[in-house]
Parts: C-alpha cells; sequence; structure tokens
C-alpha cells in the first residue's frame, strides 16, 4: 500500500496531504538514471581493465602462441646461419685452398641483398613485422646456400679436374729401381763424362742393362719419338699437359710412337747407349714450360718415405753423369 505523507499547514492550521511536483519528480528520474549510467559505465572499465573478454582471451592466447614460434624461428635461423658460414669458411679456406682456386667473395654469396646480420633485424622489428623479417631473412639463406650449392658443383669439376692433373703429373720412376741401386748421377752441376769439365745436368741417370724396360711416369701424348742428333740419341718426349713434359733418353730401341696416347706405367722403349753416352743408362728429365725441374722430387707414388730419403741422398752426390 503506498504511503502517504502529510505535513501541518501553519496558514491554515491543519495536517494537510504533501504532493511533490512534477519538476521535483523529473529531476530526481533523471538524477537516478544518471547516476545508473555512470556507475556502470565505471564498472564497465574497471571490468575490461582488468577482466579480459573470452574473444581477448582467444587472441592473447594465439598471440603467445605466435610469439613463441617467432622464438623458435629465430634459434633455427640462428643456427642455419651458423652451420652456413662454417660452410662457406670451410669451402674458402679448405676445399677452394686445396684446388689452388680464388674464395667467392661475400657479396657473391648474398647475391646483392644487403649485408648485415638477418638474426639481428628479426629480434629488432614489432609482432606485426616479424614474419616479413622471418621471409627475408630466409630468403637470404636461401640465395647463399644457391650460391653455395655452384660453389661444391665447381669443386666438384675441380676434382675430377685435379684427378686428370694428378694422372698427367710425372709421379714414379721411369724405370724399375726397387732397390734405388740404379741411380748413378742426380740433377745440377756434374763432371761432363767426355770433357771432364762441370757442366750442368738437366736430368737423372738410370744405369741398367740394355733392352731393361723404360716406364712413362705419367699419362700424356707422344710428341717425339726418334733420334734428332741432339745428344739424346733415340730418345722419347711425352707432353703431359698442364705445362708438363718428359724427356727419356739414350734408348736402345723405342716402342712408343708420335702421337700416341700413352698411360702412366706404360712401355714406351728400351735402354740402350744412342747419342752422346759413355754407357747404356737412362736419362730422365722433367720440364714444365721451358724449366727444367729436378726428377727426383716427383717419385712419390711408388717410393716409401724412407726409400725417398735415401734416393734424395744418392741423387745429391757429385759424380759423373753418363752423358
Amino acid at each position: 500500500m503506498k504511503k502517504v505523507k502529510y505535513y501541518y499547514n501553519t496558514q491554515t492550521l491543519r495536517y494537510e496531504k504533501a504532493v511533490t511536483p512534477f519538476r521535483i519528480t523529473l529531476l530526481r528520474v533523471f538524477a537516478f538514471i544518471s547516476t545508473a549510467i555512470v556507475t556502470g559505465l565505471i564498472i564497465v572499465a574497471i571490468a575490461f581493465r582488468f577482466i579480459d573478454s573470452p574473444k581477448e582471451k582467444l587472441l592473447k592466447v594465439q598471440l603467445e602462441n605466435a610469439q613463441e614460434n617467432n622464438r623458435i624461428y629465430t634459434t633455427k635461423l640462428s643456427d642455419i646461419e651458423d652451420r652456413l658460414k662454417q660452410l662457406e669458411q670451410r669451402d674458402n679456406e679448405v676445399y677452394r685452398s686445396v684446388f689452388e682456386a680464388r674464395p667467392i667473395p661475400d657479396s657473391a654469396r648474398a647475391k646483392n641483398i644487403e649485408k648485415r646480420k638477418e638474426l639481428q633485424v628479426v629480434a629488432s622489428m614489432d609482432n606485426a613485422q616479424i614474419a616479413e623479417g622471418i621471409n627475408n631473412a630466409l630468403s637470404t639463406v636461401y640465395n647463399r646456400m644457391a650460391v653455395q650449392e655452384r660453389s661444391y658443383k665447381e669443386i666438384e669439376g675441380m676434382i675430377r679436374n685435379k684427378e686428370k692433373l694428378l694422372a698427367s703429373t710425372p709421379a714414379i720412376q721411369p724405370i724399375s729401381n726397387r732397390t734405388l741401386n740404379r741411380l748413378s748421377s742426380g740433377f745440377g752441376y756434374r763432371i761432363d763424362p767426355l770433357y771432364k769439365t762441370v757442366k750442368f745436368h738437366p736430368g737423372l741417370d738410370f744405369s741398367a742393362p740394355q733392352g731393361t724396360p723404360i716406364y712413362a711416369t705419367a699419362d700424356g701424348v707422344v710428341r717425339t719419338a726418334g733420334n734428332l742428333g741432339n745428344g739424346y740419341g733415340n730418345h722419347v718426349v711425352i707432353s703431359h699437359g698442364y705445362s708438363y713434359s718428359t724427356l727419356y733418353g739414350h734408348m736402345y730401341r723405342i716402342k712408343a710412337k708420335k702421337g700416341q696416347r700413352v698411360k702412366r706405367g706404360e712401355i714406351i722403349g728400351y735402354v740402350g747407349n744412342s747419342g752422346k753416352s759413355t754407357g747404356a743408362h737412362l736419362h730422365y728429365e722433367v720440364i714444365k714450360g721451358k724449366k727444367h725441374l729436378d726428377p727426383i722430387y716427383f717419385f712419390y707414388n711408388d717410393l716409401t718415405p724412407e726409400q725417398y730419403q735415401r734416393i734424395l741422398k744418392l741423387a745429391a752426390s757429385r759424380n759423373q753423369s753418363f752423358d
């Protein structure tokens, strides 16, 4: 039941019913509604400030997952970067140095992409840029790996070429000399057997019975096979490529033919005493370009280290040559 309020009217000296004006009632309603709205806004603000909505909670979880994935990707990129640097360093300092090839410059490896540490760039980006940063870093690594792959293919070609070089480099003694007793005169200045004066001897002399087989010391093509009247008598000259050539002089009989391709260890003739010679022997020379090299340094395929040291001492003795 609605309560009715009365007040004492001093004018009429009677109790009269209290009536609230409509204006006052309207102001009171408006004040109540305003207070409720302000209170509601304050409550909502506090709720949004300290309490996440379900959608915000989902977005927050997704953001945390994305940040964790970015951290994992960054770690993996760092590991790939370290391994790639090791491959590039090994490529330049080991593989290419073996084949005397020029190292690949870093600019070629980066494929004209700015030389900077991609991982530091990625680390400095915000979450909105992180995906693009990782993509750029991966593109740089991919380009560097492509250059490295081409480098290894080039090295593979060098290996095949190196095999050919090794096969074309004199590497064995030209006659059978297991006991090392057949080396009679070394490289350098020796006493000439005819003029008894000291002259430069551009090769090695191997004393052996007439008819002893003579072997090609490396793969090559026979350029000379005959007697040209130059003091070498019946002799053979083999061109091995890579500026190398070898000469085999004073043969009894020549087996190889001019223009013939020969392999290392193939018989090309037989020991004799033709030309300017004082006894049956083989005169052997190694030439690179136009320079005579000491053949003693090319006997590394058929000698043990001990035998090699012994033959070095025998070659160093200043005795008389056979030619």
